[in-house]
C-alpha cells in the first residue's frame, strides 16, 4: 500500500501520470490535508470492530488511514477510471473492497450482511461529492437502518442546514427529515484550499447518529416527509399560506388552532414534534375530496 496518498504532491503524480483529471460530473475534489484526513477518522469512532462504508474514494486518500484504524472497508468507486489506481494502491491490502457502483443504485443491505461477518459496528465515513449529498443521505437512511453512525465532508451550508436548530436561518425541512432518524453533529469546518482542484466553497464534516430508539414517530412516514417539504415551500410565508396552496384553508385553520400552533408562525420556529403532530392530524382528518 502506498505512503501519505492524501498529499498535493502524490495526487498531482498520480493524475498526471494516468493521464487523467478531477471530473466535475462526478463531483471530484482531492483532499490532500493529513491532518485533516485523520481528523475525519478520529471523529469517526472507528476500530477494528467496524465496517467501514465509504462513498467516492477516489485515489484512496481517507481510505489509506480507514484500512488501518477499521476492520474492513466497503468503498463505492462510480469512476472506473479510478479503479487502476486503487487497486495498485491497495494492491497488498486484504481488507478492502472496492465496488464500481453508484451508491445511489447499490443493494447496501445486501452488502452489508454479505461482508459484516462477525464486526460489531457498521459505519460511513466519506467525503461526499457535493452534487448528491442530500439524496446520498436521505437515500441511505430511507434504505437501511444497519449504519448506526454516519461522518460525512460536504459542502459547508449543507452541513448547516443538516444540523440547523428551530429559531435559526439554517433550520429547513432536511434539518427535520435527518433529525427525525438521527441526531446531527457539525464536527469541524475545512477550508477550501486543501482540495485539488479548490472547490468554490468550503466544506465541513458532520456526524449523524442513528437513534437506537427513535423519538419520534409518525403515523405516515411518506406524508410527514411530503409534509414538511410543503412547509419550507416558501420561507418568507407563514405556515398557513404555505399549507394554504396544497390543503384546504378552512381545514388548515382549524388544524393549526386545534393543535394550539399560530396562524401566523413560521416553518422555522417549530420543532419537529409540531410537525408531527400535523402531519398526523391530516393522516387522521383531511378529506381530499
Amino acid at each position: 500500500m502506498q505512503g501519505k496518498i492524501g498529499t498535493s504532491s502524490y495526487i498531482n503524480q498520480a493524475l498526471k501520470e494516468n493521464d487523467l483529471y478531477a471530473k466535475k460530473k462526478f463531483g471530484q475534489n482531492f483532499l490532500n490535508d493529513q491532518n485533516i484526513l485523520s481528523s475525519i477518522v478520529e471523529h469517526a469512532h472507528i476500530d477494528k470492530d467496524t465496517l467501514v462504508i465509504e462513498v467516492g474514494p477516489g485515489l484512496g486518500s481517507l481510505t489509506e488511514h480507514l484500512v488501518k484504524a477499521s476492520g474492513f472497508v466497503l468503498a463505492y468507486e462510480i469512476d472506473k477510471d479510478l479503479l487502476p489506481i486503487l487497486d495498485k494502491n491497495f494492491k497488498d491490502c486484504n481488507n478492502l473492497k472496492v465496488i464500481n457502483k453508484d451508491i445511489l443504485e447499490v443493494d447496501i443491505n445486501k452488502d452489508i450482511d454479505e461482508y459484516k461477518k462477525n464486526f460489531k459496528n457498521v459505519y460511513l465515513v466519506a467525503n461526499l461529492p457535493y452534487y448528491i449529498t442530500t439524496p446520498i443521505i436521505l437515500g441511505l437512511l430511507s434504505k437501511t437502518d444497519k449504519i448506526k453512525r454516519y461522518v460525512m465532508m460536504m459542502q459547508e451550508e449543507v452541513a448547516e442546514r443538516i444540523c440547523g436548530k428551530p429559531k435559526t436561518k439554517d433550520y429547513n425541512a432536511l434539518s427535520i427529515a435527518i433529525g427525525y432518524r438521527a441526531k446531527a453533529k457539525l464536527e469541524l469546518k475545512v477550508p477550501r484550499t486543501v482540495f485539488i482542484p479548490s472547490p468554490n466553497v468550503d466544506s465541513a464534516v458532520i456526524s449523524l447518529d442513528l437513534y437506537d430508539n427513535p423519538p419520534y414517530k409518525a403515523k405516515n412516514e411518506e406524508l410527514f416527509f411530503e409534509f414538511i417539504r410543503i412547509c419550507f415551500n416558501q420561507r418568507r410565508k407563514t405556515l398557513y399560506n404555505n399549507l394554504g396552496m396544497v390543503y384546504k384553508k378552512d381545514f388548515v385553520l382549524k388544524m393549526l388552532e386545534d393543535l394550539n400552533i399560530k396562524a401566523t408562525a413560521r416553518s422555522e420556529e417549530l420543532d419537529i414534534v409540531d410537525f408531527i403532530k400535523m402531519s398526523d392530524y391530516i393522516e387522521d382528518n383531511y378529506d381530499k375530496n
